[in-house]
């Protein structure tokens, strides 16, 4: 479906790897959930990946966040970001995360059958997405099976008059 999305304030860090590779940045975010809770901040929803740059065959550029009302002052390899407000196509997949990638694909087939726009440009480093997401729904603590996950995809689209 189609929703429109306010503005989020979030923290993350940054890393470009590999498909083999995400392990990378998705082991940072108990660290970054750490970092947060010795501030006193709690988050505003759940982690999520942001997907910057994909080009699957050589890398993907990513952040891994939390969304915060409002962004402690932040050090080293933590930033503070805006997640931007417009229309998202999003859908919600329960399941293990290794089927995302089939979840994405659905997302950008239906999305073409429906002459949609995406937020993205083409680069000669890969797509380069306005905003295109991830969100883990599921606290892996209360629920480790990692079938019964819930995971909200959502992709951007582009603003009616591009």
């Amino acid at each position: 479906m189609i929703v429109e999305r306010p503005e989020q304030t979030y923290v993350a860090v940054r890393k470009a790897v590999t498909m083999t590779s995400i392990a990378e940045i998705a082991d940072r975010l108990p660290e970054l959930f750490g970092w947060l809770t010795a501030r006193g901040v709690e988050p505003a929803g759940p982690p999520f990946f942001r997907y910057r740059v994909i080009d699957m065959d050589r890398k993907l550029d990513i952040e891994a966040g939390f969304p915060v009302a409002d962004a402690p002052e932040v050090e080293g390899e933590i930033f503070e970001g805006v997640l931007p407000a417009g229309r998202y196509v999003t859908v919600t997949h329960i399941g293990h995360p290794d089927r995302l990638r089939d979840v994405h694909a659905s997302v950008l087939d239906w999305a073409a059958r429906h002459d949609l726009t995406w937020d993205m440009a083409e680069t000669g480093e890969g797509e380069e997405w306005g905003c295109r997401l991830e969100i883990y729904r599921t606290d892996p603590r209360e629920q480790p099976d990692m079938n019964a996950w819930e995971t909200e995809v959502a992709f951007r689209l582009a603003d009616r008059g591009r």
